[in-house]
Formats: C-alpha cells, structure tokens, sequence
C-alpha cells in the first residue's frame, strides 16, 4: 500500500512561488524578444546612419576646403587655395560648380589663364540659376586678361577676339543678377556686382573697338644689300688714283714751285 504522503503533491494555482516564477520567465522572453527587436532595427537603420555621417562629414569637409581654399587665396598662396578648392570636388551633390569656380579662381590668381578659363567655363555648365552671376563675372574678368596678354604680344586679331567673348559673356548676364540677393550670394561681398558689370562691360567695348581700328602694321621692305666690288674693279681704281697723283707731281714741277694754292682734285 502506498504512502499518500510522499506522492508528489500537484501545483496549486493560487500558490505564490509558482506566479513568481511564471512572471519572471515571461519577463526573461519579454526582454529577449525586446534585444532581438533592438538587433534587427539596429542592423536595418546601420545604412541610414552611415548616410547620416556621411552626409554630416561632408558638409563639414566643404565648409573646411572651402574655408582653406578662400585662406590661402587672400594670402596669395594660390597653389594652396587651388589643392584645398580641389577636395571639394569629391562627392560634391550639393554645390558642383564650387569646385571648379574655387580652383579656376585661384588659377587665375597664378596667372595661369588657359587653365582658369576651362574650368570657369565648367563651373558656369554646372551652376544654375543666381549663381551663374559670379562665374561669369570671374570668367569674363579671365578673358579680359588673355586679351591683354595677346595685345602685349602684338597679337591684335586674338586680343579683339578674346575682348568679344569676354563681352558675350558679360551681355548675357542674367536680369536675376542685378538683385539684392545675387548680391548677397557673391563670392566678393565687398564688390557691387551691379557695377562691376557695368564697369567691365564698357571697358571691354573700348578695348575691342580699340583694336579693331588699330590698322595693322605695313611689313617694312627689305633694303638690298649693295654690291661690293670685286677685285678686279678694286685694282683697277687703286690704278687710276696712283696714275693721278703722278700727274699732279709733274705738274707742280712744271711749275716751279710757285706759291700759288694747290689745284682741288
């Protein structure tokens, strides 16, 4: 016969060890599914969160090269502002025509106008709307230089050429640019816009008609060489004055010596 009182007694719902136990193997499974949640979010927004620091960082360089770039051009440092307007160039989504417009500037600044004018004429592709205005108030001053240059080189067929394009690209200014806010956007703040068109505008106009009624120089002849004599003639003339001065002598002893002035021959 079986001792009832070892047989293992059942649970009793209402016991409180037993709730406790079941409350806290809930909360356990709770909190795992809540850390396998975390995981997944967390591995689902990583790619945002790069973007998110990239984009950050992006920014931050920008300001930065932008910063050196302008730094190094005010102190004439102009292989720096071109190295420094070059790291904008990567990734650059937000501002494109920034970079060639920072590193045809500080070209420009070298002198080195070839250069500067192609990637002016970049940057002018790239940018929109007010701000074409400084671009093609830098390009247009570039051309002017090169016209300057082909002048000072005797070159007044390029000078009135290069004189014209920089024109068009004044002319063609857009009326946007002659706003406050264009103003505003200008790489110059100091400089008034307005008027530095104006003022770029007809001095290019002068120097155009300038050299267009410049007539160009007549090729002066060659002058012809005299000829020499040979030596023949040479001989021949040294002959006919030896021949002279023996007459002379005769002459003078025809005449006894008398004190009259010798005869010119």
């Amino acid at each position: 016969m079986t001792d009832l009182s070892t047989r293992p007694r059942p649970a009793d719902p209402g016991d409180p060890s037993d709730l406790t136990a079941q409350a806290a193997a809930a909360l356990l499974a709770s909190n795992r599914r809540r850390r396998r949640i975390r995981r997944w979010i967390a591995v689902g927004t990583l790619p945002l969160t790069l973007a998110a620091l990239l984009f950050v960082g992006k920014i931050l360089s920008m300001y930065a090269f932008a910063h050196q770039s302008i730094t190094a051009y005010v102190a004439d440092d102009y292989a720096g502002s071109e190295a420094a307007a070059r790291g904008q160039d990567f990734l650059n989504w937000f501002e494109p025509f920034k970079a060639p417009f920072n590193v045809g500037t500080a070209l420009a600044g070298a002198e080195k106008l070839p250069e500067a004018r192609a990637e002016l004429e970049e940057s002018l592709e790239l940018a929109s709307g007010l701000e074409v205005c400084t671009v093609r108030i830098n390009l247009a001053l570039v051309l002017e230089r090169m016209g300057d240059a082909a002048r000072a080189d005797g070159d007044g067929a390029a000078a009135a050429e290069l004189f014209g394009e920089a024109l068009t690209v004044t002319t063609e200014m857009p009326e946007e640019c002659d706003s406050e806010e264009a103003q505003e956007q200008s790489s110059d703040p100091d400089r008034d816009m307005q008027q530095s068109t104006d003022d770029l505008e007809d001095r290019l106009k002068q120097k155009q008609q300038s050299e267009q009624q410049t007539p160009p120089e007549e090729e002066q002849p060659e002058e012809e060489p005299e000829p020499q004599p040979s030596e023949d003639k040479l001989e021949e003339l040294g002959d006919k004055l030896e021949q002279g001065t023996q007459e002379r002598d005769q002459q003078q002893g025809d005449d006894g010596g008398g004190s009259g002035t010798d005869k010119p021959w």
